[in-house]
């Protein structure tokens, strides 16, 4: 049983229902969105990605997972923002199961139009938010002029020096443990 004094302050709300406000017109924005994923990213351009993901992850212990997704699935869409899509994702894809802590998930909606990136608690420590959200705006700014192969690419690149710069020096020889290929859902 847990007591509450006056100095602690116990949250019991579950997580989806943290701050989320369910939305009607989210879920209806993304339960008539038509699957695109394909439209914008072909075989070669994952293949691609996937390469740009293989080189980022040389030099270091850090692991990116890249995941493209349509729109989020109707029975989600109302209560989940693009954010909390992401970090189910990240739970879900085991991009926090990396040895040394060190998963970075890359998530991009196309129906909202949004980039993501969630960081595993090894990196979170020494870097600051606002490199990541510069990130998140480049990739934005290059998808906006339809250059989305290298609006990727550039993104998982700077996440790849990024991670050059946290882990400089702590190589180990290791196996990938995250796919390089990036994960469509549609």
């Amino acid at each position: 049983m847990v007591t509450k004094t006056e100095t602690t302050e116990i949250v019991t709300c579950p997580k989806t229902q943290e701050i989320h406000k369910p939305s009607f017109k989210r879920w209806f924005k993304h339960f008539f969105y038509m699957p695109a994923a394909n439209r914008y990213f072909n075989k070669q351009d994952q293949h691609a990605i996937a390469q740009a993901v293989t080189a980022a992850e040389q030099g270091h212990v850090g692991e990116i997972q890249v995941v493209i997704e349509g729109h989020i699935p109707s029975n989600q869409a109302y209560y989940q923002n693009t954010r909390a899509r992401a970090e189910q994702l990240f739970a879900e894809l085991g991009v926090w199961d990396t040895e040394y802590n060190s998963g970075v998930l890359l998530y991009l909606n196309l129906c909202e139009r949004q980039v993501e990136i969630v960081i595993d608690r090894g990196i979170r420590q020494a870097t600051e938010a606002q490199i990541w959200q510069e990130i998140c705006q480049n990739i934005i700014i290059k998808m906006q002029n339809k250059d989305y192969r290298d609006a990727l690419i550039n993104g998982v690149e700077n996440i790849g020096k990024v991670m050059n710069d946290f882990y400089a020096g702590k190589t180990i020889d290791r196996a990938n443990e995250l796919s390089n290929e990036p994960i469509i859902l549609r």
